[in-house]
C-alpha cells in the first residue's frame, strides 16, 4: 500500500529535506525510522524539498510498503522512535498513483519578522530579527503586485531548474501582531528560494530602501538582480498542502 505522512518539523539542525552528503536530513531521518518501525527498505518521497533551517508544520510524503500495519497507525508507532523535532502528524492510506510533488495542489508559506528594539530569545529559531522600523502597509501595497499568474524569474534562485517560471499566487498578506510581521503566501507551487527572495525584497520596502511600485518593473524586468536578497531560511515554514 502507499501511505501518506503529514510532517511537521523543526528544521534548525538539519540540512534540508532531501537526503544529501553534507549533512543529516529530514528524510534521511524518516526512511531510517520507518525502515526499522516496518522492517523493510523505506524510501520517502516528499512534496516540498524545504531548505537547510526551514521549518514545516505539514510537508508531506508517501511511502510504499508491505506491511500489514494500519495505515492509520504508523505516525503513532514512527513517532516514538524520531527525534522531538520531527512529528508525524497523520499517517494515511492513498491510492497506489497518488503523487504528493505532482498531485494539483495549493502549498502556504509564512515568513515570519521580529521587528523590536531588542531580540526575543524564545523567538530566534523561527523568526528573523530586524531592528529598524519596518512599514507593514508599505509591504501589503508591495505583495498585492505579485498576487495572479506571472513569470517569477525575478524571484528565483540562478540555480533553479525549472521548464517554466511562471507561477500562480492566490494570496500574499503582511499582517502586524505586536512586534511580530507575517508575510503569508499561497501558491499552486513556489521556485527555488522564491519565498525568501520575495520576503528579502519586502524586507526592503518595509524599510523604505524602494517604492511598492517597484514591484511592477522587477516581476517585468525578470531578471533575479532586479529583486531584493534573499531572506535567511529560520524565518521561512512551510504551513500546509492542499490537495484539490
Amino acid at each position: 500500500m502507499r501511505v501518506k505522512l503529514v510532517v511537521a518539523y523543526e528544521g534548525t539542525n538539519y540540512c534540508g529535506w532531501q537526503v544529501q552528503p553534507n549533512g543529516i536530513t529530514i528524510e534521511e531521518v524518516l526512511n531510517r525510522e520507518l525502515s526499522r518501525l516496518l522492517g523493510e527498505s523505506i524510501t520517502v518521497t516528499g512534496a516540498s524539498r524545504t531548505d537547510a533551517g526551514v521549518h514545516s508544520l505539514g510537508n508531506v510524503a508517501v511511502f510504499d510498503t508491505n506491511t500489514r500495519m494500519p495505515a492509520e497507525k504508523i505516525s503513532y508507532a514512527l513517532n516514538r522512535s524520531l527525534p522531538e523535532d520531527i512529528v508525524v502528524q497523520e499517517s494515511s492510506e492513498v491510492p497506489q498513483d497518488f503523487h504528493p510533488r505532482f498531485a494539483k495542489s495549493t502549498k502556504t508559506y509564512e515568513y515570519r519578522i521580529l521587528n523590536a528594539r531588542f531580540r526575543q530569545p524564545l523567538e530566534r529559531r523561527t523568526s528573523l530579527f530586524y531592528h529598524y522600523p519596518l512599514d507593514e502597509q508599505l509591504m501589503q501595497q508591495a505583495a498585492d503586485y505579485l498576487v495572479g499568474e506571472h513569470d517569477f524569474t525575478s524571484f528565483s534562485s540562478v540555480h533553479a531548474q525549472t521548464n517554466s517560471f511562471v507561477r500562480t499566487i492566490y494570496d500574499l498578506t503582511v499582517e502586524r501582531q505586536g512586534e511580530m510581521i507575517t508575510i503569508r503566501v499561497t501558491g499552486n507551487g513556489f521556485l527555488y528560494n522564491m519565498v525568501r527572495i520575495i520576503a528579502g525584497t519586502l524586507l526592503q520596502v518595509g524599510a523604505g530602501s524602494r517604492p511598492p511600485e517597484e514591484m511592477a518593473q522587477i516581476l517585468s524586468g525578470r531578471d533575479r538582480e532586479l529583486a531584493g536578497p534573499t531572506a535567511p531560511a529560520h524565518g521561512l515554514t512551510m504551513i500546509g498542502i492542499r490537495y484539490l
